[in-house]
């Protein structure tokens, strides 16, 4: 069985050369922005695939060693510049495993395409500045290679429906920003003011809130947040909630919404909407993409969208997203 043309060529080279036969576990292994990618990769994976598969943190994955790495293990790992020490470790020692490893970077010399069997490239706007065609994100290779995966080792074949509708998300993403741009003007002000913003989400979009809370508003910001399970959020976390408290959800439209909407309903009954902002997929335009894989893409759409509400934010409290870093990258750590 073949890939359909306008698969990555990376990435189709890539599960070409692999024996996929022999893989009876697939490990999803990266740090910070790029695990939070991993989870909607496995959300998917776990919805079309029979093989078990894992996320882990680049350094956990080492140091907590699970037995179950070896020459049958599929590990699937990701660093934007390739440069990430714990994440190209992790592909050392999967190798040291007789492990078969695909690296995602945007760097096809650094540290980590080195260190791992097989790179596939990709594309990001968030460092660079430059404006990408969301078909070659992150996002859009590993669900390609997920996919792929499904569809190579007996699985059903849904790789042309995936890429047809990965080359309709930019024009998703780019109505999405419009549709939410009066929103974001009105909540921009008062969520700038706040010391600490909580992210919900569950199932393809946690990985979204966890990027979000983790890699914006607190490497970026300086705003304290954390990115709470809409169900875990019912487990503890709801006891912070007033009027005063501030939340980003999540609703999308995976099989987990009804957990999002639950959240939802609490934080209005007992928060203030003022202070809660909703992005809620069921008021994007969405045409081109397959339903059958509209949940998983739409964590695309809410981070792109909410990568522009975090500059609005920025300029309002008179911070430099980047710029203004005071470890990351500039010191050793």
């Amino acid at each position: 069985m073949s890939l359909p043309s306008a698969f990555d060529p990376g990435v189709t080279a890539v599960l070409s050369a692999l024996d996929l036969k022999a893989v009876k576990h697939v490990f999803f292994v990266a740090c910070g922005g790029s695990l939070s990618i991993m989870h909607p990769a496995k959300f998917l994976f776990d919805q079309h695939a029979s093989l078990p598969s894992d996320v882990y943190n680049a350094a956990e994955f080492v140091a907590r060693a699970p037995r179950s790495l070896d020459r049958n293990s599929l590990v699937v790992l990701c660093s934007m510049t390739g440069t990430t020490r714990e994440t190209t470790a992790a592909a050392e020692f999967s190798r040291s495993k007789g492990a078969m490893t695909i690296g995602l970077t945007m760097e096809p010399a650094s540290p980590l395409a080195r260190a791992v069997d097989h790179v596939v490239g990709f594309e990001a706007p968030y460092t660079t500045g430059v404006a990408i065609d969301a078909r070659n994100s992150n996002y859009s290779r590993i669900y390609q290679i997920v996919m792929g995966l499904v569809s190579l080792t007996g699985g059903e074949d849904l790789t042309e429906s995936l890429i047809e509708s990965l080359f309709a998300l930019q024009p998703a993403i780019d109505g999405a920003q419009a549709a939410f741009a009066p929103m974001f003007e009105d909540y921009a002000p008062r969520l700038a003011k706040k010391d600490v913003i909580y992210t919900v989400a569950s199932g393809a979009n946690y990985g979204a809130a966890y990027s979000f809370a983790i890699c914006v508003l607190m490497e970026m910001q300086w705003i304290n947040s954390q990115a709470i399970h809409a169900n875990e959020f019912f487990h503890g976390p709801f006891e912070v909630v007033d009027k005063d408290r501030a939340f980003i959800l999540m609703k999308g439209l995976d099989s987990t919404r009804p957990l999002e909407e639950r959240a939802d309903e609490f934080l209005h009954r007992f928060g203030s909407a003022e202070n809660i902002l909703v992005l809620d997929a069921e008021k994007l335009d969405l045409s081109g993409i397959d339903p059958r894989f509209r949940g998983n893409v739409v964590p695309l759409i809410f981070f792109d969208t909410l990568w522009r509400f975090a500059y609005k934010i920025a300029d309002l409290r008179q911070h430099e997203m980047l710029e203004a870093r005071r470890y990351m990258k500039k010191i050793a750590y």
